[in-house]
């Protein structure tokens, strides 16, 4: 008998054990953990401490998709400051502590992986207690965790960049997290377009999952726009603390002068705090789709007032163009619609003006570009304001051999000549750049690099997309000259989105109607001559590309006004203190003063008394 009872206790005992480390833990999802664990870090979050998925309730359908078996692929196209990032870490958070798996987080280029891991993956790691028992210690030289891979029991989450070739086609994995899908390459070196390298890795798996998230960019060209539109297309609505009609929060309700939005089925004005405090619902306009898809704006945001972003809004509106593109991208998370990349020359010759002197007063900094053909330099001297805004002084051309010393003796007297602004005061050129394409190669860098003192500076254009404006050299070149590598299609979309430019907006350009100055109508037909063109690789990505609009029409002003732009954020002035530098010395001497000389009292005597 006493053995028997010793049996039975045994027994008890071992199938205690078995059930406390066995059994399945309770299911959670990816925000139950968040809100059971997750701890922000300081230097990664506003708001440090304890993670609480209501602090934006928006996200926790976002976050619970992420293991809803029901959809294999979830789509985020999102604006900035909604926690997109923290979406992500709590999927690989949740993965590394409740359901191990091999995983890829991928980002843009490998640098970015690099900033990611440390910036943001590394101190949820140590911060988080859950996650610290399991990631191996990077102090320890097992290799388990390294920048780019964090490992732990089951799995491992390692970090690519998306202009990586090689480390997107190696081991299998099972959750994918591409983040920043916009701003990936059309290819991967010659392997083809990124994500679709990646998404081909976790084919090993039935229970794979692919994240994509991103702020939207053209509309043409934007992956994530194409994924949400595949996707259930879902909107977070709102209802109106009125009539309770749900509804998204749109900016075209938006109320400037009240900072309010207006209910469209009723009409009544709300303030931010009564919209943001009623509960939301996300609704699908195409519930059927197989990939699940979010849609977010900055309007939803409890780090974002409204009032802070109507002010972006007028800004952005004011710089132009290109700088409304990414408030339309980044803030309301919405494609940029083009219309028409490109500018017609009779727009342009009807805006022409007299100036009626050299220079503008306006004006407070010049910067030059010069173009090197067969038999000529073209040059277009460019005068810049406050906010960009530009106006056109001389455009010219240099005929003769440029490999003759003649021809760029003459361009000295136009580069180092001295130019008057209308109320006398005399600028010089401040920067400028000189194409080194073409048959004179040497000629140019033997000319720049003599004149480096004077900001000369040799160039290189580069198409092509993602290509930074400007490649600031570390060192001279063979031929001992600085050689700046130029973007030029980044230059391209620039200069259009200004010549587009209303009167009132910064960036706006002048040119001049006295026909000496060089703007006339072949100047204009060469301004215009290019337009941007949609090309399809073979990887099915759409890229754009800038052409002739007509075979062997003539670009050198285009060219050239790219370059003096390149000067100008080479030289990066602060135009806003050079007005206010000019504005105080406006009053200039008319003759040279004389100096005076004393004159010696004559003394007269007056004898004695």
């Amino acid at each position: 008998m006493a053995e028997d009872r010793e049996y039975l206790k045994t027994k008890q005992l071992f199938e205690k054990i078995v059930e406390g480390t066995l059994s399945p833990p309770p299911d959670l999802t990816v925000s139950q953990w968040a809100d059971e664990y997750r701890i922000l870090s300081s230097e990664a979050s506003a708001e440090p401490g304890k993670w609480r998925t209501d602090r934006a309730p928006y996200q926790r359908e976002i976050l619970d998709a992420i293991t809803d078996p029901k959809y294999e692929k979830i789509v985020i196209m999102s604006s900035a400051q909604v926690g997109k990032s923290e979406i992500i870490l709590n999927g690989v958070g949740y993965h590394a502590d409740y359901d191990p798996a091999p995983m890829l987080l991928l980002q843009p280029t490998e640098s970015l992986a690099e900033a990611f891991s440390k910036e943001r993956l590394a101190p949820m790691i140590r911060d988080t207690p859950v996650l610290a028992r399991k990631v191996a210690d990077p102090k320890t030289r097992d290799g388990g965790n390294t920048v780019l891979q964090k490992s732990f029991p089951g799995g491992y989450v390692a970090l690519v960049g998306a202009n990586a070739p090689s480390k997107l086609a190696s081991r299998p994995i099972r959750i994918l997290f591409a983040d920043e899908v916009d701003r990936f390459p059309a290819s991967a070196g010659t392997e083809g377009d990124p994500l679709a390298l990646a998404e081909k890795r976790t084919n090993t798996f039935y229970n794979r999952k692919k994240i994509f998230v991103s702020t939207p960019t053209d509309e043409e060209t934007s992956r994530i726009y194409k994924e949400f539109l595949d996707s259930t297309q879902e909107h977070y609505h709102l209802p109106c603390p009125n009539c309770l009609e749900y509804q998204p929060l749109r900016w075209g309700q938006i109320k400037f002068d009240t900072v309010t939005m207006s209910c469209k089925y009723c009409g009544f004005h709300f303030n931010e705090y009564r919209w943001k405090h009623q509960k939301g619902k996300w609704v699908a306009e195409n519930p059927e789709s197989k990939s699940r898809g979010f849609h977010l704006n900055e309007l939803l945001s409890p780090w974002k007032k409204w009032h802070e972003i109507i002010e972006e809004y007028k800004k952005a509106r004011k710089n132009g163009n290109e700088t409304f593109k990414v408030w339309i991208n980044t803030s309301l998370g919405e494609v940029w619609k083009q219309k028409g990349a490109g500018v017609k020359d009779k727009l342009l010759i009807d805006r022409r003006e007299t100036y009626d002197c050299e220079v503008p007063n306006d004006v407070v900094v010049l910067t030059a570009g010069v173009d090197v053909q067969d038999n000529r330099l073209e040059y277009e001297i460019v005068g810049w304001g406050v906010g960009k805004e530009s106006w056109g002084i001389k455009y010219g051309v240099i005929f003769g051999d440029p490999g003759q010393d003649f021809v760029w003796k003459e361009l000295d007297n136009v580069l180092f000549n001295t130019y008057k602004r209308k109320d006398g005061q005399m600028l010089k050129i401040s920067t400028t750049c000189v194409d080194s394409g073409g048959h004179h190669t040497k000629k140019v860098y033997a000319y720049c690099s003599q004149r480096e003192i004077n900001r000369v500076w040799a160039i290189k254009g580069k198409g092509g997309e993602g290509i930074p404006y400007i490649r600031i050299p570390k060192k001279r070149n063979d031929a001992g000259a600085y050689l700046f590598i130029l973007g030029v299609d980044v230059g391209k979309d620039e200069i259009v989105s200004r010549l587009k430019a209303e009167n009132d907006q910064n960036g706006y350009c002048h040119f001049p109607l006295e026909p000496e100055k060089g703007y006339n109508e072949d100047y204009f037909n060469g301004l215009a001559a290019e337009h941007k063109v949609k090309n399809t690789l073979k990887s099915g990505q759409t890229v754009f590309k800038w052409e002739l609009k007509k075979s062997g029409a003539r670009n050198e002003p285009f060219d050239l006004r790219n370059y003096a732009s390149a000067a100008l954020e080479i030289y990066n002035p602060n135009l806003e203190k050079l007005k206010e530098f000019y504005a105080e010395n406006t009053e200039l001497p008319t003759k040279t003063p004389q100096k005076k000389v004393r004159k010696k009292r004559r003394v007269v005597s007056k004898g004695i008394k």
